[in-house]
């Protein structure tokens, strides 16, 4: 096909791998609490407009207040929400501070839609370089794909490269794009640099990919195979996180690959071919 026949990438069916639903509880703002807060059909609704037709859900309830979600009970709630609704798989929440969420994650990953594990060390409130290698031996043992927080100083990109190499069959997304503690927008990127297992991606979601830069830089810097969609919704607005993607300055088959190709083989999507074309 030539370029002037191609369609739009925006007519390109994408994955959304880093999303959440739920009440946005943080006791900040009221106001912001309202705006990031999406029940799972206003994340759906908000996907299709961004011709998303997977979106991977992790429930609030189990993140949040911050140091007081309940993972084993945002894990049930998700798995009941997920079943029941079109186009939403799910992350199990691991939190090792609720030993009973591991039990509850071997269960709840043999279920249809649960596509593998999310670990958020900043909103539980224990350090990765702790509490990783217990969550990467259970990782390993069940072959799951793991979605981590990363950024804060309780998830520092560095501290996932020794574990990722010590555990080369776990696949490891890096959540958010540009995020650190610090300001540099270098550590998710300079981290897969590190591994020896190229086993190690990033995610999109970080309101930082939407710098003028950032994105292209980073498949510059490790290929676009390293880079999956993500939006973080409904903490952020969907669409725009999605044509962020749509106009970055990179080739329409790297696009491609970032909206859906890299989840559609981390995750194992094409069992859902049936259900989604």
């Amino acid at each position: 096909m030539t370029e002037s026949n191609r369609a739009p990438i925006a007519d390109f069916p994408a994955v959304d791998v880093h999303a959440h639903y739920g009440l946005y509880n943080r006791g900040v703002s009221k106001l912001v609490d309202e705006f990031m807060t999406g029940d799972a059909q206003t994340v759906v609704a908000r996907a299709r407009e961004s011709n998303t037709v997977w979106t991977v859900v992790s429930p609030l309830l189990a993140l949040l207040p911050r140091f007081h979600g309940d993972a084993v009970a945002g894990n049930e709630e998700a798995a009941r929400v997920t079943s029941q609704t079109d186009g939403l798989l799910q992350w199990v929440v691991i939190n090792p501070l609720q030993p009973e969420s591991y039990a509850q994650a071997e269960r709840m990953l043999a279920l249809p839609k649960c596509v593998g594990i999310k670990i958020h060390p900043e909103e539980h409130g224990y350090p990765i370089a702790e509490h990783g290698r217990a969550l990467f031996e259970f990782a390993a043992k069940h072959r799951a794909v793991v979605l981590t927080h990363s950024g804060e100083q309780n998830s520092l990109p560095a501290d996932f490269v020794p574990l990722a190499n010590d555990f080369p069959e776990v696949s490891v997304i890096l959540a958010h794009l540009g995020h650190g503690w610090d300001g540099d927008p270098s550590h998710q990127v300079r981290a897969i640099q590190a591994g020896r297992s190229d086993n190690l991606y990033v995610d999109t979601s970080s309101s930082n990919s939407i710098m003028p830069g950032l994105i292209e830089w980073a498949v510059r810097e490790v290929g676009a195979s390293r880079l999956l969609y993500g939006t973080d919704t409904p903490l952020y607005f969907a669409a725009m996180q999605r044509a962020r993607i749509d106009h970055a300055k990179i080739r329409d088959d790297e696009k491609q690959v970032i909206l859906s190709g890299n989840a559609r083989k981390l995750l194992n999507l094409d069992r859902f071919q049936s259900e989604r074309k």
